[in-house]
């Protein structure tokens, strides 16, 4: 991985197809939301189908949490497709045949030259792609557990919501002197944030 990619840092703004063949940045996917963003081999490797089966249950909890959840890999549209519906995933996934973020990222698995894949990642990030947590995924218990990425979302959110704790005296008195925007969806809509989640 790059040495720039550190918690902080500002992850790029890849631009790729998702699984309808619709170009997304990772900024639009993102949205105000802390995000996972998953790096991984492909549809073909066991260890990334078993990973993205169990990010399926934890990706209700993100909806419900307004967190969001993206797959990158270097399948291409068919593959990914295939990838994504095998597993029940109801997230974004983003094919990169071209193999764009792997030789950006500098992370060729150079140990698989059959397939060519990334070696595989996952990045917590905070809103407007702030780096929380890098995961190198090579070995499959280097990967982050689904009680790790829910912890991370907690702390993630923790940080972003300034209504974190509506407990506060502060939040209250802000609330009824009418200053919804420090609450969620924050000055927006309720249809504006349903339309953002597409």
């Amino acid at each position: 991985m790059r040495s720039d990619i550190v918690p902080g840092s500002v992850f790029p703004n890849y631009e790729l197809s998702d699984h309808t063949a619709a170009r997304r940045t990772l900024s639009e996917l993102q949205g105000g939301d802390p995000l996972v963003l998953v790096l991984g081999r492909g549809g073909y490797c066991p260890r990334d189908r078993r990973q993205a089966e169990g990010l399926a249950q934890l990706h209700r909890e993100m909806e419900v949490g307004y967190c969001r959840l993206v797959t990158i890999t270097t399948d291409n549209l068919l593959e990914t497709n295939e990838y994504r519906s095998g597993v029940g995933a109801h997230w974004p996934f983003l094919s990169d045949p071209r193999r764009v973020v792997q030789q950006d990222l500098d992370i060729a698995e150079y140990t698989d030259p059959a397939h060519n894949p990334m070696i595989p990642y996952v990045i917590v990030m905070e809103p407007g792609l702030i780096v929380y947590k890098v995961y190198n995924g090579y070995w499959f218990f280097e990967r982050p557990t689904v009680e790790e990425l829910r912890q991370d979302m907690r702390a993630v959110t923790m940080k972003c919501r300034p209504d974190w704790d509506i407990t506060t005296p502060e939040l209250r008195a802000a609330w009824q002197t009418g200053r919804k925007e420090l609450f969620y969806p924050y000055g927006k809509t309720r249809a504006q944030t349903l339309r953002e989640q597409e």
